[in-house]
């Protein structure tokens, strides 16, 4: 197109010299010149803009290639940590199932760490059961906690605070723990409790045994020492087909694991803090003959 617009000027220019050509026609071929300028001038405009586009599209693509790879390292890393939280869980459910498969009537642990416990549970018998032959001490729900919640009673704070003194002491100090949160089978309906994310009894299982651990935690026993799982229904003390069995299955167990643990000494030297319970908000608690019944 450029070199046709220097042939029109050229020719405009020679016609101009001599003088063969009529005005009318020297200012129609003029409007042509102009005209072919005009259109060169646009096909270079379009094609700068065509080639700033393609170095645009060229650098995206770049970048979403960049991203992509990122993204597939995330991913890696993702997959790694689920594997590893896993193999922690298959190793939580199969301590679980070894202490749960003690057979009754024996004794877990050493006598005067059994002596110990059992004379705890002794003098807080609306708290507490011992259970020796599998060295599981529980917490009762409906006692420990308050109407509704995962949030720990004074009273519940206090033995748990005294419980502390019993792990830590010589006799137990090297044993691994286990938190186990328990709930029944009644399904969680409270629109408040749901408001709040505690959708189901996974999580308010779990809730509830992180708030035992919190509060042994807080009580400077390492947390290195210790795991915490919820179970939700799955793995009832009784029947839930009744009052009292369902009563049973409500509980937070503590399990002293006859294996014991290295500490890290930065970290068991360093101070504890002690976190804030989760609350979970149940509907309210219906006192009949004094027995605490929950609606979940």
């Amino acid at each position: 197109m450029a070199r046709m617009v220097k042939v029109i000027g050229t020719s405009l220019l020679g016609l101009a010299l001599t003088g063969c050509v009529t005005q009318e026609k020297y200012n129609a071929l003029k409007l042509d010149r102009d005209g072919l300028a005009e259109q060169l001038g646009r096909a270079q405009n379009e094609a700068s803009s065509a080639r700033a586009e393609a170095d645009l599209a060229k650098g995206q693509l770049q970048s979403i290639m960049g991203n992509g790879n990122n993204q597939q390292a995330l991913l890696l890393n993702l997959q790694q940590q689920n594997a590893s939280l896993q193999a922690q869980y298959d190793d939580l459910n199969r301590r679980y199932a070894e202490a749960m498969a003690r057979p009754s009537g024996g004794v877990a642990l050493p006598p005067q760490l059994t002596s110990e416990l059992q004379a705890f549970a002794n003098q807080n018998p609306d708290l507490v059961d011992f259970d020796a032959a599998r060295g599981i001490v529980k917490f009762k729900s409906d006692v420990t906690f308050a109407s509704g919640d995962a949030q720990l009673t004074p009273k519940a704070k206090e033995v748990i605070t005294r419980f502390a003194t019993i792990l830590n002491s010589p006799s137990a100090s090297g044993y691994e723990l286990m938190v186990a949160g328990h709930t029944d089978n009644t399904r969680v309906s409270n629109q408040e409790t749901i408001k709040k994310g505690h959708i189901d009894n996974w999580y308010l299982s779990a809730h509830r045994a992180i708030s035992v651990a919190g509060e042994l935690r807080g009580a400077s026993v390492n947390p290195q020492r210790f795991g915490v799982v919820g179970y939700a229904d799955q793995r009832p003390a009784a029947s839930n087909a009744s009052d009292s069995g369902r009563a049973q299955n409500r509980r937070v167990e503590v399990l002293i694991l006859p294996t014991t643990v290295r500490l890290n000494s930065a970290t068991a030297a360093a101070p504890v803090a002690k976190p804030k319970a989760v609350g979970v908000n149940k509907d309210t608690q219906v006192q009949v003959d004094n027995t605490p019944v929950l609606n979940k």
